[in-house]
């Protein structure tokens, strides 16, 4: 008995360890710009900076699949798999769009240029420049998955339909925690609006 509870104690100590070095890494991860320009019951709306993205175009929609297979192709680039063998810090969160084929992006540090970046080993990742937006956005906690994704989607349309707010079909989502947080998951779900928004 003391044996198994000196095991639960060491166990109990380094998932501690883990979540107080995951909230600090947290904390100095530069996240895409945006700026908040007005706040609904249900959801927000934004106006996020031009910003620069490496992406990867993937043959699937499923969010377990996609997200696995493209945060492993793109973070294998920031940590080094370039032709300078050169290391790109993480930003915040990981953009998946939410098509019939799934794209998913890292935002470029501002303080790097397209033409400063090294080519990736990998000739599946582009660069992507996304222009200024405006979109709408929901949040919900906890794990995601391809279910959750299309419950907040569902419900951010219809919130925005019921307040007249006309949406594009260009949907996303935003992943800002890696796999080993528990606590102050943060997901979203966000869509580009038609034409300029207004207050």
């Amino acid at each position: 008995m003391k044996t198994i509870l000196i095991i639960l104690g060491v166990l109990l100590l380094v998932f501690t360890v883990v979540q107080i070095f995951a909230l600090q890494s947290r904390s100095g991860i530069e996240s895409y710009p945006f700026s908040v320009a007005k706040k609904y019951q249900d959801f927000e709306i934004r106006n996020y900076e031009a910003s620069l993205f490496t992406s990867v175009k993937l043959s699937t929609k499923d969010y377990q699949e996609g997200s696995s297979k493209g945060f492993s192709i793109l973070a294998g680039y920031i940590f080094g798999g370039n032709e300078k063998e050169e290391k790109i810090s993480m930003t915040s969160p990981v953009a998946m769009s939410l098509d019939d084929s799934m794209t998913v992006m890292f935002m470029v540090p501002k303080n790097l240029k397209r033409e400063n970046l090294p080519k990736p080993n990998q000739s599946k990742i582009e660069f992507r420049e996304e222009p200024a937006k405006t979109v709408a956005a929901i949040n919900f906690g906890g794990w995601a998955d391809s279910e959750k994704i299309e419950k907040y989607k569902i419900q951010l349309k219809e919130a925005l339909d019921r307040e007249g707010i006309v949406y594009t079909n260009r949907f996303h989502f935003l992943g800002y925690n890696p796999p080993y947080d528990f606590f102050g998951r943060k997901n979203e779900v966000i869509v580009e609006l038609e034409g300029n928004y207004e207050n």
